[in-house]
């Protein structure tokens, strides 16, 4: 049912008037974490507890001075880390602003696409299959709107609606035949105009008490990694602890100490950091990959995009700009190229018919392009038939791709039907012969091979009385194909040399002709493009044999969504690691079932987006190749990242047990560690996440999706890397120590040099590939400011009396503080000449197996 009624909507002042007084369209529930929420889980951190406790200790033992220094630097660590997690927080906040729920608004009479949060009462919805309702809403017009209401009812089956002008009492959920729309529910077919009449907790779906759902916080793969080896070493060094403690007790007769000492060891080794810096590094990508117009809904995807193997791409809008062009006329065995002179008159009949079996107001972008050329400079004077009536619109459907229109004359005598779609589906509503169709077909062919997305058009002139049930009903006559031009994006066929440089398979999957498809194919780059496969091939198919097919074959067409889920399934029985894009109701099970489902934000329906991983805001295939660039970015420094912890932590840990194996004077304290982990924090969050990806990073095959991200190429570095330094700082004390220096010049220049040769594993970890000298030029703010502000209080602690006294340290002259640079650096510096070799063999050359690839997986 059809009824005219304008759509001028409220203003943009009564819209926001009303957003004022209502609140915005959203449920309890929905929002992030609090800032006393982050305080409230710092405060529960292991590491500040410690930090807390060994201020205690130090306050009993009636060292006011140095525990409540002690405690400043809890609190300033506990600000630095509130503020890191803030940020992430920010981040998430703003993803689910972006990932909620659409709305198509009419607004001042023009249409707006406004988030679902911003929809407010009285607005008018445009309502199309497969949008999620917004709102509770009161029909206006309506064309076979069917609507899925389980969410509400428990009723699998959908519901027709029917639209009302009239105010009606408000009905609950379930039945047919209802004018309300409500909130939460699904459009499966059809479209209307709907007027909201509840928003937020007023609607159905709030007064039951369900909540919007926005991002999960789930755990990922990595994160479930991250926790079995937290769990693990923390087990160890507890155990380590409570040996330092007896050991220490028994041995010194100074059990306060060996508290103290304990206390000291598990601030060293805990590996607190792991689990925040894995939270950063997801939170911080997603919002990154949003700056490159792609949506992360779900974290694991992530991690996931480094390892993906192929990418399997819709044609239309996503490596073309969906902006169609009538670019070819072809009637009566002759053909026309649509340019700036008028239409030839014989194609007049084409254009008409085209015209009739399209919207009135058409939103399609091919409609569009038909009202396009039907335009006074083209020859045509006025729309055809511009006071008949639409009485009846028959939709495209599952079993014929085909839409008809049937209008009926002013005086109900006459009665006009034009269909268009599919031209297979034309040629079998006008039951052409075969032999006409095959003369047809090499029309159509040449048409296809130019990459022209084709329709047919056929024209009857039934009854007036008639009002047929179906399309295939009516005595169709042939009429002509109207041949469509999708230009390629720009960036699309650098983005597809990228994907297929970096060991990713293109593999094109469209409803489209396959002359089009192959066309498309060649134009943007894609390889081995020679065999096309069709839906109905695949159908034909056994498991085994498209199996087999999915390995060779790049280019899919005439393929319906229900064979896309198929495709996915045979790539996955494969080994593939496999991106998937959709933008239907039905492609929801595809998506689902790939490995990174992406969704496209423009032209996706809200169920597309909902089983999606990732939504690409402008539907571009180059977003989403950037996105598969900036997933190997953060994988890559999420491992460089944790490398430097691990790698630091040993020379911390090694310092705090050597001396109490060997009856030393303790080397660091307390106050040490949260000194240094001022450094380590910060350093091992923001600085490496903010690193640029490495050049070669789009040159190199996948990651395998099951390698380890503690892999025993990171561990080997780290433990070489610690231990180096670790020997090193040691050695160096011990020297001190022998050459007769006191406890604290031997602690002043131990300490100094750990300094110097922690902010040297900053640097040379930043790349596993160019060396320091190379990766001076790149940007990294954060990095600047931790060095900066290292050197800059490890001087203050050097000059300054008091601070020198309560860091238990004696004045160091200018050759000591010589000889703990050279020493850090010494300790540090061997990594540089391994990459300067590895750059030497050449940038084939594979890295040695005991080190970490430079930028791949193990």
């Amino acid at each position: 049912m059809e009824t005219s009624i304008p759509l001028r909507g409220l203003t943009t002042q009564q819209a926001q008037a009303r957003l004022d007084k209502d609140g915005p369209n959203e449920l309890r529930g929905s929002s992030g974490r609090t800032f006393w929420h982050l305080a409230l889980d710092v405060l529960k951190e292991p590491m500040f507890l410690l930090l807390v406790a060994c201020g205690f200790l130090y306050w009993m033992l009636g060292d006011r001075q140095e525990a409540l220094i002690l405690l400043g630097f809890v609190f300033f660590i506990m600000a630095i880390t509130i503020a890191q997690d803030w940020k992430t927080e920010r981040a998430l906040s703003a993803l689910r602003d972006l990932s909620s729920p659409r709305a198509v608004v009419v607004r001042d009479g023009i249409q707006h696409r406004v988030a679902g949060r911003d929809v407010v009462r009285g607005d008018l919805l445009i309502l199309s299959e497969g949008d999620r309702v917004p709102a509770d809403a009161r029909l206006l017009t309506a064309s076979h709107l069917s609507v899925d209401e389980s969410l509400l009812t428990g009723e699998s089956a959908p519901v027709r609606k029917h639209p009302s002008n009239e105010t009606v009492p408000s009905a609950r959920p379930g039945g047919d035949d209802s004018p309300t729309v409500y909130a939460s529910t699904l459009v499966v077919q059809g479209q209307g105009v709907a007027q909201v009449i509840a928003t937020g907790s007023r609607t159905e779906v709030g007064q039951i008490g369900s909540a919007l759902k926005s991002i999960p916080s789930e755990i990922t793969p990595l994160q479930k990694e991250t926790n079995v080896l937290v769990r693990r070493l923390a087990g160890g060094a507890v155990t380590l602890c409570l040996v330092v403690v007896v050991v220490y007790g028994l041995t010194r007769s100074d059990w306060m100490g060996g508290l103290l000492a304990g206390l000291t060891l598990a601030m060293a080794i805990l590996p607190n950091e792991f689990p925040m810096v894995l939270v950063i590094f997801l939170s911080l990508g997603a919002w990154r990959l949003s700056k490159k117009r792609v949506l992360t809904r779900r974290m694991s995807a992530v991690e996931t995009l480094g390892a993906a193997t192929v990418l399997c791409v819709d044609k239309t809008g996503t490596l073309t700009q969906n902006q169609m062009v009538l670019h070819t006329l072809y009637s009566e065995n002759e053909t026309h190229r649509v340019g700036a002179d008028s239409v030839p008159s014989p194609f007049h009949r084409l254009i008409n018919a085209g015209l009739l079996a399209s919207q009135p107001n058409p939103v399609d972008p091919m409609e569009q392009a038909i009202a396009a050329v039907h335009r006074p400079e083209k020859g045509f004077a006025s729309r055809p038939h511009s006071s008949w009536k639409r009485v009846h619109e028959y939709p495209l459907s599952r079993g014929l791709q085909a839409m008809s229109n049937l209008w009926v004359s002013p005086d109900g005598r006459e009665a006009f039907a034009a269909a268009k779609g599919a031209p297979e589906a034309i040629f079998d509503l006008c039951h052409l012969p075969e032999a006409e169709q095959r003369r047809l077909s090499i029309g159509l062919d040449r048409l296809s091979s130019e990459g022209l997305r084709v329709l047919g058009v056929a024209t009857a002139s039934p009854p007036s009385t008639t009002r047929p049930n179906h399309q295939h009903d009516f005595d169709f006559n042939f009429v002509g194909l109207l041949g469509f031009l999708d230009p390629v994006r720009p960036g699309v066929p650098a983005a597809v040399a990228d994907a297929q440089r970096a060991g990713m398979r293109v593999i094109m999957i469209t409803g489209d002709h396959p002359g089009t498809a192959l066309s498309v194919a060649r134009c943007v780059g894609i390889t081995r493009c020679d065999d096309v496969l069709t839906g109905p091939d695949l159908e034909k198919m056994t498991d085994s044999q498209r199996l087999a097919a999915v390995g060779t074959v790049n280019i899919f067409a005439r393929v319906v969504p229900e064979q896309k889920l198929r495709l996915v399934q045979s790539l996955k029985a494969r080994g593939e690691v496999v991106v998937m894009t959709g933008d239907g109701v039905n492609d929801a099970p595809a998506l689902k079932a790939a490995h990174i489902g992406i969704a496209m934000g423009q032209r996706g329906t809200d169920v597309a987006r909902e089983a999606a991983d990732l939504v690409l805001l402008d539907d571009d295939f180059s977003s989403l190749v950037a996105g598969v660039r900036m997933g190997r970015r953060v994988f890559d420094n999420l491992k460089k990242g944790l490398a430097y912890i691990l790698a630091v932590h040993i020379p911390i840990a090694g310092m705090t047990l050597a001396p109490v194996a060997l009856n030393w004077p303790m080397i660091l304290l307390p106050i040490h560690i949260a000194f240094l982990h001022l450094i380590i924090d910060p350093a091992g969050s923001v600085v490496f996440e903010a690193e640029e990806e490495e050049k070669e990073v789009m040159r190199r095959p996948p990651r395998h999706p099951k390698d380890p991200l503690f892999g025993r190429a990171l561990w080997t570095l780290a433990l070489i890397q610690g231990g180096l330094v670790t020997a090193v700082v040691v050695g160096l004390y011990a020297v001190a120590l022998h050459r007769g220096q006191p406890a604290d010049d031997a602690r002043a220049i131990t300490f100094t040099a750990l300094i110097v040769a922690n902010l040297g594993l900053i640097f040379v970890n930043r790349s596993w590939g160019p060396t320091v000298r190379s990766t001076l030029a790149s940007r990294n703010t954060a990095l600047w400011w931790v060095t900066l502000g290292s050197v800059g209080f490890l001087a203050l602690v050097l000059r300054v009396p008091f601070l020198r006294e309560l860091f238990h340290f004696s004045r160091l002259h200018p050759g000591d503080i010589a000889v703990c640079a050279a020493a850090g650096t010494v300790s540090v510096v061997w990594f540089e000449f391994y990459k300067r070799k590895g750059d030497d063999s050449g940038p084939s050359s594979a890295p040695s197996e005991h080190l970490p690839p430079r930028g791949e997986g193990e």
